[in-house]
């Protein structure tokens, strides 16, 4: 996709692959950049909570009423403990009674070395 940047596009795919093929430079690169993102992300994400924090959300209309305000802690943190509470019970009940709900049915199969299966896939397809 990035060749197809006009003028400098093959300039830069080759800056990113290192060379003129996906190698170990690229390779490295992708690493760095996927171990670094999450921190970058967040930290955006607490920067821009401190900068709401700090100024406060902005109302389109321009009025400051906190007539219509209601408070974040009692209300909304009672509900998400409530649905988290429900979310983890019901993954922890298919969790202890349904073990075997999701599973591949050639698993129930005794093990034979002499034959292989016809398609091995993997157990998250």
């Amino acid at each position: 996709m990035l060749s197809a940047i006009p003028y400098f596009g093959e300039s830069l795919l080759k800056w990113i692959w290192g060379g003129f093929a996906v190698g170990n430079p690229t390779l490295q690169r992708f690493y760095v950049f996927h171990f670094l993102l999450p921190f970058a992300l967040a930290g955006m994400a607490g920067l821009h909570i401190y900068f709401l924090h700090d100024t406060g959300s902005n109302n389109p209309l321009g009025l400051k009423s906190s007539s219509d305000m209601i408070p974040f802690h009692p209300l909304y943190t009672s509900k998400d403990i409530v649905g988290v509470v429900i979310f983890l019970g019901s993954l922890m009940a298919i969790t202890c009674f349904f073990p075997t709900l999701l599973s591949d049915p050639a698993n129930f199969l005794p093990a034979n070395p002499l034959v292989t299966p016809t398609h091995i896939q993997p157990e998250w397809y």
